[in-house]
């Protein structure tokens, strides 16, 4: 195993971290390596916004409810952006180019654009000793998370990451079985996956009970119940749509 991949098997969310800040040399590093991600058609239709004001973190903690949104080394931002395309001068902006830009692939692109740009930037974090912990919870008021960054139209607002010094190191939460993830040649009918998920159930179960922190007694497929019994972010489309993004 090389070190890069032992850095991505060793990942883990960090909620706590120390009160020290990243350096402008950390910062342009992970942002760096987030661009050097891959991009459709090298179109690059995503931004990435840098919070280090204390206020604005404060209005971001309002939205998102949990305290590493403002205790944390650097917050970044992640946006899916078709605003910069449609702003280019010199290219003629007839009705389909704009239909093109409004489109749900193009949405579905902004959005694997910054996921991977993302991803990237949190391998590069790690590797520099640091901890991440994505913040999908700023989408709980997607309005408010837009207003407070000032966001254009054709630009959503998709998720943060908080990146510090680990403050505390957490277990390695355990995933499904590959089994039940990686499917060869044509998708595995559900009934040859149910006993991979039902083992894990018995290994998220333990690890529950027995982690450093947060206990509790609970399979996966009751969380995932829990979850998805009531309507969450219901708001996210209507908003999207309201963007000028995902309407065709």
């Amino acid at each position: 195993m090389n070190q890069i991949i032992e850095t991505i098997m060793n990942h883990r969310s960090i909620r706590k971290f120390a009160d020290k800040p990243l350096n402008n040399v950390q910062i342009k590093t992970i942002v760096e390596s987030a661009q050097r991600a891959s991009s459709s058609s090298n179109v690059m239709a995503y931004s990435i916004i840098g919070v280090s004001d204390s206020a604005i973190k404060e209005q971001l903690y309002a939205v998102s409810g949990h305290a590493h949104v403002k205790n944390n080394g650097h917050l970044l931002i992640f946006c899916a952006d078709l605003h910069r395309i449609e702003q280019l001068e010199g290219i003629e902006h007839t009705e389909t180019f704009q239909t093109n830009i409004e489109s749900t692939e193009q949405f579905i692109v902004g959005t694997i654009d910054a996921a991977l740009a993302a991803q990237t930037a949190a391998i590069a974090a790690e590797s520099l000793g640091l901890g991440i912990c994505y913040l999908g919870s700023l989408r709980n008021d997607i309005q408010a998370f837009n207003d407070i960054l000032k966001l254009p139209n054709h630009v959503v607002p998709l998720f943060g990451m908080a990146i510090g010094y680990p403050k505390e190191i957490p277990d390695i939460k355990p995933r499904l079985p590959l089994a039940a993830i990686y499917h060869e040649n044509q998708y595995i009918p559900f009934e040859k996956q149910k006993h991979f998920i039902q083992e894990y159930d018995l290994t998220m179960k333990d690890y529950y009970e027995s982690r450093n922190s947060n206990n509790k007694q609970e399979t996966w497929t009751e969380q995932i119940g829990q979850k998805y019994e009531k309507p969450t972010r219901m708001d996210v489309g209507p908003f999207v749509k309201a963007k000028n993004l995902n309407k065709h």
